[in-house]
């Protein structure tokens, strides 16, 4: 069975961040992050947002669409890594660093290990299915052939997850 979600979303009642361009810093990035949830929110996907930049210029941007592409795996981060592959011509991302709004779940961990991502920073920590420090460490396995440098929490922490709680508080309200 398969069910729609509801036509429309709760309201946003967070406003998009206009960081400035001069100062190109992990809160810069994770601004434009931000702004990616804030669009997946009014599209009434789960607000998390992803943006991955390679020698300071963006390279790609995207958020969650799991449930208007019916698609398990479109998670913000599983997106933006096809975009920067794609963007570059080669599925190796080694210099580039991941942005996202919350911890990247299995999938997304495993994922940004075998694009050999430079770098992962995360802001909201995730205990219960966070793969980057939360629940477990998939960075930690001491057979991978592959690390990845992390800046866990910290970055908008506290305007990311507002955002994430207010949207469920939000959703259970509605239903």
């Amino acid at each position: 069975m398969v069910m729609d979600s509801q036509p429309n979303p709760p309201l946003c009642p967070f406003e998009k961040r206009f960081p400035s361009q001069l100062v190109r810093d992990d809160t810069f990035y994770m601004s434009l992050a931000y702004n990616q949830a804030i669009d997946a929110w009014r599209a009434d996907e789960v607000p998390i947002g992803c943006v991955i930049e390679l020698g300071g210029e963006v390279i790609a941007s995207a958020h969650n669409t799991v449930e208007s592409a019916r698609d398990p795996s479109a998670h913000a981060e599983m997106l933006a890594i096809t975009q920067a592959a794609a963007s570059i011509g080669d599925w190796r991302l080694e210099n580039a660093t991941l942005y996202v709004t919350k911890e990247p779940c299995p999938m997304c961990s495993g994922a940004t290990l075998m694009a050999r991502l430079k770098r992962v920073c995360y802001a909201v920590p995730d205990p219960k299915m966070g793969c980057l420090g939360g629940a477990s460490n998939l960075n930690d396995l001491p057979r991978v052939n592959h690390h990845l440098e992390l800046t866990a929490g910290g970055v908008l922490e506290d305007e990311c997850r507002e955002l994430l709680q207010t949207f469920f508080k939000l959703k259970r309200e509605r239903e």
